[in-house]
């Protein structure tokens, strides 16, 4: 394979650092990849250095190549620049390329990973922005059914048919997964609806996917075309068979009693059933609409109109240039998608914020770009005109499709439409910022637009079109913003600042609402807010079994911020603090002081509640771009990561365990080591622990003599012989997420073989026995801390294993706390007694669900 490297010139640090890290993850941390970027200026960061790049170059050179790319200005001149410093002999090895910086980025890394020599590799980033329709070396009619015409008709042709389970087909989010995973493979991928009797469609088309209308029950042929027919069709029958990682979703519906589409859970903020009622008959002023999330909203109105852009086709002499607008708008359209999919994972969870990955496929549906294409290139009409037919082609197909559910989607292909559109037509975004808190009436929103809103500013949504099983409506109930959505048109003739009310749940709003009116909303509101409450003081409450057991829930954090959501979510702790957040997105280590505030501002938060800090879990999978492996570990999550990383590293583990002992001090703080496999890793690592102590008691710095030493049971070792670890240490924590994947011997993040890692398998959970039995045989509490701590679904098992502690993401908490109470001991280790003899992971999970009996 070849050795090639990446330097990554750019203007802009967080830029460059942001490329380098979506780079590295395409192909693990396999190739090297460099950074020059930004100038040493708090005023004035932004900019380039020749010496800087220089630098860079050399940290990385290779004698099979370096291929540089830059993002605009004086990053070339920088570049040609630090190209001179170089000897001569290397000045031929390095390679200045004018590809886009992201995609080039993206598609350098894979075609070096690939073992491609240099020339290759550069013709894979030049070609980047087309590098999905290309790749795989398709051609087919725009926007229509296709034959397999572009294949080698002597390559081996592979079928299946099956039946879809999942309980609303291939929505969104799984349609999604359908692509992504069949463009891993060569081959072409071609699938059909038996039971809709459709043609046989693209499977690297998104839309083409999607316009299938595949519901529950419905059968599919799926037709795989090329040297790695067999294997493709593997991984799509893993997916399919998982249930694209539906199984554990909710099947219950929503408040209003609509169907949740998504498998969205239902948001807290939604009303209790105890005040689900009509508040009055129709009255003056009175607007009926569909109730879309419930919640009262008091306040004035404030329209939202978005900017309409007027589409006019004229002929063009270049239409190479105006296929190149469009290419530079769809670069740009993903960055903004991505930067709402970062906010909104952090406003309303990954897996609202998904909707939003369906969008970026969108862009780069291969069918959808050659469309575009070839109404450029054949009619010689502008980028705007050509683009909107296309949109507007798509969206029709929505439309005209039976299922109402897959007809909704439209709203998605049209919001993503016009953000390239409008980045065409030169528009800034509309405007979402609201001055003082108001209910926003508009025609409609879209999903983009409803993620932009501010909860605390925009108190209800009054639309005159849309449903509530549209994903503005999912996240809007999930913001906890009241919407009422498909009132009359009139409302949109209401001045800015007439007051309105509206009830998110029986779907009324009311204009200039009477005294009356207004007391009973009060009072809703009110008895919500008290309801709320009481499920906040719930959560704040132990949890503990109907036969009076307490186990105690922690929670997994990495960062400041995750530990007030924690806090306020009833957390009696933190189990696990990510140390990595720390380390990753910087060009060289944290120092112990910037270590030590973060500790110490984590604490203060937590008051004395518990803190258990993992020490640096990197490398291997997670390599930190400062510190070089030196090379590319073909294996890295059997490679140099964990304890092992950090035992080679000993100025790195030395100067975090000195922090972690400084900041224990007033505080209730554990060292818990990651990745251990042997006890001379346990022995090892408290050797070094010792000598900070005694530096630290020589130099007269305080710090906590009786702190706590445990270890992450992750390893099949460390469960063999866990007697003997628990005679080293004060805890375990298991973590099961890698556990599992190392039993079942089968990566979590490999399609083809993902539907294998399952913690219910009762290989884990057998092994997970045999470690509580070692801690508490040894006077030792074990916790457990991965995914599995959070599936409610689980929480007999984990109970009936005896676990003392459980450690989940903060917005599991109330959920777990509840289940929880919800058991007895009894039944839960009749559960494990017999889940320990089943045959599977699906044998366990019907296990629970008939198993566990309502409360009395």
């Amino acid at each position: 394979m070849a050795a090639i490297a990446i330097v990554i010139v750019s203007h802009s640090k967080q830029l460059a650092l942001g490329v380098r890290e979506l780079a590295a993850q395409m192909v693990q941390g396999q190739i090297p990849i460099a950074v020059a970027a930004g100038i040493e200026d708090p005023e004035n960061p932004l900019g380039t250095d020749p010496i800087q790049v220089y630098e860079a170059i050399a940290s990385v050179f290779s004698d099979d190549g370096v291929l540089v790319l830059m993002d605009l200005g004086s990053a070339l001149l920088s570049a040609e620049m630090a190209i001179e410093f170089l000897p001569e002999a290397q000045q031929q090895k390095v390679h200045l390329c004018e590809a886009p910086l992201v995609e080039g980025a993206i598609a350098a890394v894979v075609a070096a990973a690939a073992g491609m020599d240099i020339h290759q590799v550069m013709a894979e980033a030049r070609g980047a922005l087309l590098a999905k329709a290309t790749q795989l070396g398709l051609v087919s009619s725009p926007l229509s059914v296709v034959t397999p015409t572009t294949t080698n008709i002597e390559a081996p042709t592979a079928e299946i048919r099956l039946i879809v389970s999942n309980r609303l087909g291939l929505h969104a989010r799984p349609a999604a997964q359908f692509v992504a995973t069949g463009a891993r493979f060569q081959s072409q991928i071609l699938v059909r609806n038996l039971t809709r009797n459709t043609e046989l469609v693209r499977g690297d088309s998104i839309n083409q996917v999607t316009t299938l209308g595949v519901r529950q029950g419905h059968e599919l042929v799926i037709t795989a075309t090329g040297s790695d027919a067999d294997e493709a069709l593997a991984a799509l029958q893993a997916l399919f068979a998982n249930n694209f990682g539906e199984a554990a979703r909710s099947c219950c519906s929503n408040k209003e009693g609509l169907p949740n589409p998504e498998g969205e859970d239902n948001v807290a903020l939604n009303s209790p059933p105890a005040f689900q009622h009509q508040v009055t008959p129709a009255t003056h002023g009175e607007l009926s609409g569909i109730a879309a999330s419930g919640g009262v909203a008091i306040a004035p109105v404030v329209h939202y109109q978005p900017t309409h852009i007027t589409i006019t086709e004229y002929h063009v002499d270049e239409p190479e240039s105006e296929w190149q607008r469009v290419q530079a708008a769809i670069h740009t359209a993903k960055e903004e998608i991505q930067a709402v999919f970062s906010q909104a994972s952090l406003q309303i969870g990954d897996a609202e914020a998904a909707i939003f990955d369906a969008q970026l496929l969108f862009l780069e549906d291969p069918v959808l770009l050659e469309a575009a294409k070839e109404r450029i290139l054949e009619n010689y009409i502008n980028a705007e005109a050509a683009w909107q037919a296309v949109v507007d082609e798509v969206a029709t197909s929505y439309r005209t499709l039976e299922d109402s559910y897959l007809q909704e989607r439209v709203d998605d292909v049209v919001d993503v439409g016009q953000r390239v559109l409008r980045l065409l037509a030169g528009n800034a975004p509309a405007n979402l910022y609201l001055e003082k808190p108001a209910i926003l009436v508009a025609t409609d929103l879209t999903p983009s637009d409803t993620a932009r809103l501010d909860p605390t500013k925009v108190l209800g949504i009054c639309t005159t079109s849309g449903s509530a099983t549209s994903h503005s409506a999912i996240i809007a109930r999930t913001l906890g913003i009241p919407a009422v959505l498909g009132v009359d048109a009139q409302v949109l003739h209401l001045a800015d600042g007439t007051l309105m009310a509206l009830d998110g749940e029986s779907g009324k709003a009311w204009v200039e609402p009477e005294s009356h009116i207004l007391d009973l909303l009060a009072a809703k509101q009110e008895a919500w807010q008290t309801a709320q409450q009481e499920a906040r003081a719930t959560a704040h409450q132990p949890a503990i079994t109907r036969d009076g057991r307490q186990v105690s829930i922690f929670a997994n954090i990495g960062s400041i911020s995750d530990v007030q959501v924690a806090v306020a979510s009833g957390a009696e702790g933190v189990g696990l603090l990510r140390t990595e957040f720390l380390y990753l997105d910087r060009t060289s280590a944290p120092t112990e002081e910037e270590q030590l505030a973060v500790y110490q501002a984590i604490a203060k938060v937590l008051d004395y509640r518990p803190l258990i800090i993992r020490t640096l879990d990197v490398g291997g999978d997670k390599p930190l771009p400062y510190l070089r492996v030196g090379f590319p570990e073909a294996n890295p999550f059997l490679g140099w990561r964990g304890i092992r990383f950090c035992l080679d590293h000993l100025d790195l583990f030395k100067t975090q365990l000195r922090a972690i002992l400084r900041a224990s001090v007033g505080h209730k703080i554990k060292i818990m080591l990651p990745m251990i496999a042997t006890v001379m890793e346990v022995r090892a690592a408290k050797v070094i622990l010792g000598e900070v102590q005694a530096e630290l008691n020589q130099a007269g710095i305080s710090f906590d003599a009786a702190m706590k030493v445990g270890i992450m049971v992750e390893v099949p070792s460390a469960v063999a012989i866990a007697d003997q670890l628990a005679a080293e240490v004060d805890f375990f924590s298991i973590g099961t997420n890698d556990l599992s994947q190392y039993i079942m011997a089968s990566d979590r993040t490999n399609p083809r073989v993902a539907n294998l890692v399952d913690a219910l398998h009762p290989a884990v959970l057998r092994m997970v026995q045999q470690t509580i039995q070692a801690a508490h045989a040894a006077g030792i509490s074990v916790g457990l801390c991965g995914e599995l701590a959070a599936d409610t679904l689980a929480t007999p098992i984990l109970l009936g294993l005896g676990l003392d502690e459980l450690s989940v993401n903060p917005q599991s908490i109330p959920g777990v706390k509840q289940a929880i109470a919800r058991l007895t001991i009894v039944e839960s280790e009749a559960i494990v007694a017999s889940a320990l003899q089943q045959d599977s992971a699906v044998h366990v999970r019907e296990l629970i669900s008939t198993s566990v009996t309502p409360p009395a």
